[in-house]
């Protein structure tokens, strides 16, 4: 690929990659989760920022827009708050979900 890559705004601008950057590099990072964590590992360890921009902003637009209990369902998290911390830790950080 010769083109270099758009570069990623921050925020995303959309959770849909091909809207963020080409479509080659939207491309590339459309992978099942497990390839795409072991990218961020790997572009990460051989200090490829480029590609670590690009994974990380991938796992990023799969969060954007989603409710903890999607993101929890996305990336197969359990939720190991009782109702009440989860009522406590909403109520602290009423803030992050207001427009």
């Amino acid at each position: 690929r010769s083109e270099p890559m758009t570069e990623i705004e921050k925020p995303l601008k959309s959770a849909a990659m091909a809207e963020v950057v080409q479509k080659w590099y939207a491309d590339f990072v459309n992978v099942e989760q497990v390839l795409l964590f072991e990218l961020i590992l790997a572009a990460n360890y051989m200090d490829i920022k480029p590609l670590l921009d690009l994974t990380c902003a991938t796992v990023a637009s799969m969060i954007k827009g989603k409710t903890p209990e999607e993101i929890r369902k996305t990336f197969n998290i359990a939720n190991d708050f009782s109702p009440e911390e989860e009522a406590q830790v909403r109520e602290e950080n009423k803030w992050c979900e207001e427009p």
